[in-house]
């Protein structure tokens, strides 16, 4: 496909319109059907249709697409999650999370609380998830929290996201391998602005592209606003009209003066609240990335608005830090994404200050530590038209998934819009107070007397609304506000959209001057909002992969492999026995008995898999699971193994640990395993590290086959991994072993002839 050129599309489209001419001739000559010159047209023109439709066709080059059905199995048949209320037929846009799922998401937080909470120091807070309406109202939510939605023109259940719709249109165009540069460039802009056109724009795009409705093919209606907050009312008289939350910040913004009365009011302090979210998502598909209620991570970083230079950006190293950058203004010109340090990105004025380039570093950090692949990672600026009105600069980390580019995080530049709103209309200070070096002297407003008596007489309940205006205004605005009313007689102003008439006895001022030590600002505010459900997905596909096929196995069995980092890993480690027989036997109950209390104290969540299946299996299953150690319990450990054989003579008490990705073995003492493994899972140790504490456990096939000439060690290991040797070998000695025969090769071989076939 990648040779093809758009002269071969025009070439084919040429013949097969040539084709279709021959085709129509015959037939207006009257040609029956079977007369070979009309037969060899049809044939040739549905040849040329052929050939177009596969030059055509898109080429999937998203190396996560490739194996999401196999990952979709393996997160269903392990319980990772669900669709929510399933037995009932489920509803759109809830999911249960299972056990392994619910453990990794939890693993997936408490890593983020460690990185960002506890690393960065910041407060924690949990506020509720109800929200009454004036607090939304004040912040916006209720008159701008909205997607553009469009409708089936036939069936008008059937509802779509309009961006979305836009967006998909534009992924799968740029897959088809004779577009030309011109269209990939526009398709590109279309692609990374469809969440931020307008109404119009988006109508307009729809209708360019010919999108119709997914499932019918219907034309589609003219976009419209849908307001995504789940409305409740509150009490039960149902007169408190509330909304679930739509985030987590504004619980923080409502609560900034107390947490910086923790802080001792001083400047600059982060807080932090994780919880659940919800948006009524007008066509909730994609799985865990679209849902209805979702787990969000917010942190407010509230600074000085005119000095965010941030010291921990050059002395941790963040600045040093290379990331893929996709820039609005190479977006608006169609191009790839760039690579960039954060350093530079300051500097040049890509990024606007130090404390929005750091956040953004660290929460790079954060998602290569939970296990997401850099190269599939970038940071996306907002364009111009899809940044809020307030906005100062805004960032997405997108993680490239099966289903495109994924927006996980958003890290914005807030200023000091929702401190600002809140504190107008409640009439509380939100603010934050410096110490100056020089005191500075300034004029304060100040209604005089007479005025201020007759506020409540001539404005009754409305009199702290316009004494609040008065005093509020700058010396300068009140002096002329004074001048022009004394000129005029009266004057009309509006406040809080309503209209009161000022005479000359309202606007008499005292204007005095103040001499100032501190001075008092409204803070600015940066934000990385995480959303940890889509984290979660990105994990799991960058975590997967397939270990390779043994061509002699005739059970083409999958073996999927989920390559969790131990940070996240639902279950850090497996205990198991060789065998049932190994498992009934009382020194091995007491190992694990052992182990288990000490893995609890050590707060390790792990699993026992006593079942009667073979080791082989065994592993394989855990695998899917993601765990990266396994212990297994065998004949050497119970102090049953073959009295002839020096090499195990001393290693009663000792067991093996199988490392999940390379599939090699250390023995080491059964009283040393769980300090190990918390070493390995929780403090950093390399399995490296720890098979130089502990000598390899090695087979007398791996000795053999490490002495064939040519062959390095890592060659035999492979082998040895690829074709499960060391494993199944293991698993055929120890029942061997067991079972001590008068003939124990005749036996071996026996039971290796059977496994043959």
């Amino acid at each position: 496909h990648e040779t093809m050129s758009a002269t071969s599309v025009a070439d084919l489209q040429a013949k097969i319109k040539e084709a279709g001419d021959k085709v129509k001739a015959l037939k207006v000559e009257k040609k029956p059907k079977d007369d070979p010159e009309l037969v060899a047209a049809v044939a040739e023109l549905n040849k040329c249709k052929a050939d177009l439709t596969e030059l055509t066709k898109p080429v999937e080059t998203n190396p996560f697409a490739k194996c999401r059905s196999e990952l979709e199995d393996i997160t269903k048949r392990r319980f990772f999650y669900r669709p929510a209320f399933d037995i009932y037929g489920g509803t759109a846009g809830f999911y249960t999370y299972g056990p392994p799922g619910s453990a990794l998401k939890a693993n997936i937080t408490a890593l983020w609380r460690k990185h960002f909470i506890i690393e960065e120091n910041l407060m924690e807070i949990e506020d509720p998830t109800i929200m009454p309406h004036d607090v939304l109202k004040t912040s916006g939510h209720v008159d701008r929290f909205n997607d553009f939605m469009v409708k089936d023109s036939k069936q008008e259940d059937k509802f779509f996201r309009a961006d979305k719709l836009l967006e998909e249109e534009m992924e799968n165009r740029l897959k088809v391998p004779t577009i030309t540069a011109d269209e990939k460039t526009q398709y590109n802009k279309d692609l990374l602005a469809a969440d931020s056109f307008s109404r119009e724009e988006l109508g307009a795009k729809l209708k360019e592209y010919g999108i119709k409705a997914p499932e019918t093919g219907n034309d589609l209606t003219e976009p419209y606003e849908f307001n995504l907050m789940f409305p409740t009312p509150i009490g039960p008289s149902g007169l408190l009209q509330g909304y679930l939350r739509p985030e987590t910040a504004q619980g923080i913004f409502l609560n900034y003066k107390f947490c910086a009365e923790q802080n001792a009011d001083k400047m600059p302090f982060g807080v932090a609240q994780i919880g659940k979210s919800y948006r009524n998502e007008i066509a909730p598909r994609g799985g865990l990335v679209r849902q209805r209620e979702f787990t969000q991570a917010e942190i407010e970083f509230f600074c000085r608005p005119k000095n965010k230079d941030f010291e921990k950006f050059k002395s941790t190293g963040v600045d040093k830090l290379e990331l893929n950058m996709l820039p609005s203004p190479i977006q608006l010109a169609g191009q790839e994404m760039i690579k960039k340090t954060l350093g530079d990105a300051v500097k040049e004025g890509t990024i606007a200050n130090e404390t929005l380039a750091y956040f953004i570093g660290r929460t790079a950090l954060f998602l290569l530590k939970a296990g997401i692949k850099k190269e599939h990672m970038r940071f996306r600026q907002h364009l111009p038209t899809e940044m809020a009105h307030y906005a100062c600069d805004c960032w997405d980390a997108e993680i490239e998934v099966s289903t495109g580019w994924m927006e996980t995080v958003g890290i914005a530049d807030r200023s000091a819009y929702d401190l600002t709103v809140h504190s107008e209309k409640t009439k509380v200070a939100l603010e934050a107070q410096d110490k100056l070096e020089t005191p500075i002297s300034v004029e304060v407003v100040a209604l005089a007397k007479k005025a201020g008596a007759l506020m409540g007489k001539d404005f009754r309940q409305d009199a702290p609304v316009v004494k609040g205006y008065l005093e509020s205004l700058s010396s300068s605005d009140a002096k002329a506000l004074q001048a022009e009313v004394e000129a005029a007689g009266t004057k009309d102003v509006t406040i809080d959209g309503k209209s009161f008439t000022l005479k000359k006895e309202h606007t008499t001022f005292d204007i005095k001057t103040e001499t100032r030590h501190t001075e008092s600002y409204t803070p600015h505010v940066i934000e990385p909002s995480f959303g940890i459900d889509r984290v979660f997905v990105a994990v799991l596909e960058h975590s997967y992969y397939a270990r390779e096929q043994d061509a002699e196995d005739k059970e083409k069995i999958n073996r999927g492999v989920l390559a969790l980092t131990p940070d996240v890993a639902p279950y850090k480690a497996i205990i198991m026995p060789l065998d049932q027989k190994v498992g009934s036997d009382a020194k091995y109950l007491k190992m694990v008995a052992d182990m288990r209390a000490q893995l609890s104290d050590n707060a390790i969540n792990y699993k026992v898999d006593d079942s009667g299946a073979s080791v082989g299996k065994r592993y394989a299953r855990n695998d899917e699971l993601g765990i990266p150690l396994a212990v297994t319990i065998d004949y050497v450990s119970i102090g049953q193994s073959d009295a002839g054989n020096d090499a195990e003579v001393g290693m009663e008490g000792t067991v093996t640990i199988r490392e999940r990705d390379t599939c090699s073995q250390i023995r080491v003492p059964a009283t040393e395993a769980v300090d190990l493994i918390v070493k390995m899972t929780t403090r950093g140790m390399k399995w490296s590290e720890a098979q130089a504490l502990f000598a390899e456990q090695k087979t007398a096939a791996s000795q053999s086959a490490g002495a064939v000439e040519g062959s390095t060690q890592a060659e035999v290991e492979a082998y040895l991994s690829k074709h499960n040797l060391t494993e199944v070998l293991n698993q055929l000695v120890n029942e061997t072993l067991a079972a001590k025969p008068d003939n124990p090769l005749k036996h071996l071989s026996a039971l290796l002839a059977a496994k043959a076939n």
